[in-house]
């Protein structure tokens, strides 16, 4: 859980003959001059000592790596050591103390990301910081300064994805965001957004699991921030799955999707749920997410409650969680998710921005798909012809007055080309998620009659790329291939497999709906599994026609739902779809 220095291995916090394994290499550290090595092997020290229990050492060689860092001036072992001391600090019981070095820790890794890196360094680098963030949300409750706890849990997420939207919206970016946003401006989005948003936060914390230490979550932190200005904390104890259910959270959610028949990284097919098994697990979830707040969640079915998750809770199908009587939770709510609170207020702002004439609706269904080997090794095969998405873009064209491309016409390149041109955009195809880096999640469209077959080996990042020009037409557009892209849709719809999925980190989910958002949309419509072809083709029929009744898009996703629900039984077939960003 605590950061170790870049480099060195975290099984070095974890030695007990500590004399003999650390203390060696200090003197070896000083003997060669190398003061920065120096200040890891007093650092790793601490955390030997940390995980022993030894705390009063702990601090006393997690100041001492402070100093050496503070010397020579290296600004990510003074972060690390900042939070590393606020940790045992923490464990000493002198919280106050602890507060002040976890703050100065952020301040110092902020100031980090504030550099000039990109999109993809400052994600990674914020993986290395999560800790500081977390134990100082501990440390903030643990004083019952629950709104200060919810200021660091907004600051700790989506901060990549918030300089990159920002970037779109504003002039002068870096001065915008030079301040995170405080509890009064949490209140006033809520406001803005005349919805009832529910922040959730994972904590874990060091346990003795069979005799040994181990990071395991402890709590889920909840806050409620009301359109009233309302705020409330509430928190559930994560413990008792693990300890007594021999199961965490994110293994819950996984077994969860399971059970209602949910498949990935696959086609739109049909699925054969366990429905008794499904209900036991969709409760289950029900009871850790939703029961400590579910009397602060609006009486009222058409107003807006917005799910601002963390780590595996961005794969929760929320509309299909069941209370303990078996009522889903779309019947009680209208429901949509955000990665960060901040996220919803960029969002607003750029739907807001004015923008050049549209022209028709791009509806997509059913293109010639391309050639790909879902696994190293396979054999490249055509992805599967979509009757249903087809069927799906043709209706909804109708509705919307315009063309669908189908087949051979909906290619990558003339795709690319209307894109900035379109209010809304809709893609009824195969998807594909990347869980690796995130930017290779990708849109299935038509390739060019040219263009060679996709594997692995020219597909993934860790692999050599194709050339420019080949990847502007293979079939496959790619999240990274998005955020090059300027769209200024009202609304994208992804009718397709896993388009709500890809690479989850600190900074939310890197996928598909980070890169159209940031390219300009100001809502996405995304899947959290592979979807039925049949279902998704009615449910989404269903959805526009609610559109053309001047519904707001989160009331005419959940009217759809609803009508979905009644002729598909299982929720595998009706709540893979989630709404992400503005409603209106």
């Amino acid at each position: 859980m605590r950061s170790c220095k870049i480099g060195l291995s975290v099984f070095i916090c974890l030695l007990v003959v500590v004399s003999t394994s650390l203390g060696s290499s200090f003197p070896m550290a000083r003997e060669i001059r190398d003061r920065e090595g120096e200040g890891a092997s007093l650092g790793n020290l601490g955390l030997a000592y940390d995980s022993l229990g030894n705390y009063p050492k702990a601090i006393e060689y997690s100041q001492q790596f402070l100093s050496k860092s503070r010397e020579i001036k290296n600004l990510l072992g003074e972060g690390i050591a900042l939070n590393n001391l606020g940790f045992a600090l923490y464990k000493s019981g002198d919280i106050v103390a602890a507060e002040k070095s976890l703050y100065e820790g952020i301040k110092v890794y902020e100031s980090l990301r504030n550099t000039k890196l990109n999109d993809t360094s400052k994600v990674s680098i914020f993986e290395t910081q999560r800790s500081a963030y977390n134990i100082l949300q501990q440390v903030l409750i643990a004083q019952n300064k629950t709104d200060a706890a919810l200021e660091i849990a907004e600051r700790s997420r989506a901060r990549a994805f918030v300089e990159l939207l920002a970037s779109q919206v504003y002039s002068n970016p870096q001065e915008q965001l030079s301040n995170p946003p405080n509890i009064d401006q949490i209140k006033q989005i809520a406001k803005s957004q005349n919805a009832t948003l529910v922040q959730y936060s994972i904590i874990s914390d060091d346990f003795k699991v069979a005799g040994r230490q181990k990071a395991e979550e402890s709590e889920l932190y909840i806050w409620v921030i009301k359109p009233t200005g309302e705020v409330t904390f509430r928190k559930a104890d994560l413990k008792p799955l693990w300890n007594k259910e021999n199961i965490n959270l994110e293994e819950l959610v996984k077994v969860s999707r399971q059970s209602i028949g949910v498949r990935s990284r696959g086609i739109r097919v049909s699925h054969k749920p366990n429905p008794g098994e499904a209900q036991n697990h969709l409760k289950r979830i029900h009871q850790l997410l939703i029961n400590p707040i579910a009397d602060l969640l609006p009486k009222k079915e058409m107003d807006k409650v917005i799910f601002i998750p963390q780590n595996s809770l961005f794969i929760v199908p929320f509309p299909a969680l069941q209370d303990k009587d078996g009522k889903y939770l779309i019947e009680k709510h209208t429901i949509l998710t955000s990665p960060s609170i901040q996220v919803l207020d960029l969002t607003r702002q750029q739907r807001q921005k004015e923008t050049r004439n549209f022209t028709s609706p791009l509806i997509v269904g059913n293109p010639t798909m391309p050639k790909v080997a879902l696994k190293i090794g396979d054999k490249p095969q055509q992805l599967t012809s979509l009757p249903g998405a087809e069927k799906e873009a043709k209706a909804i064209a109708s509705l919307l007055n315009s063309k669908a491309l189908i087949g051979n016409n909906a290619t990558e390149a003339a795709i690319v080309q209307r894109l900035p041109q379109a209010r809304i955009i809709h893609f009824a195809t195969h998807g594909l998620f990347d869980d690796i880096r995130g930017l290779d999640s990708a849109i299935a469209l038509a390739p060019s009659q040219r263009k060679l077959t996709l594997t692995p080996e020219n597909l993934s990042s860790l692999s050599s790329p194709l050339n420019k020009e080949d990847k502007k037409d293979d079939g496959l557009l790619t999240a990274e291939e998005i955020l090059d892209l300027k769209i200024n849709a009202d609304l994208v719809v992804l009718s397709a497999c896993d388009t709500g999925r890809g690479r989850i980190t600190s900074d939310g989910v890197i996928g598909l709906f980070r890169s159209l958002i940031s390219a300009g949309t100001s809502s996405v419509i995304v899947s959290l599994w592979a979807v039925d072809d049949g279902s998704t083709a009615f449910l989404m029929t269903e959805f526009y026609q609610n559109l053309q009744h001047k519904l707001d898009k989160a009331t005419a996703l959940r009217n759809a739902m609803l009508t979905a629900k009644k002729k598909y039984a299982s929720p595998s077939q009706w709540a893979a779809f989630t709404l992400i960003g503005e409603s209106q």
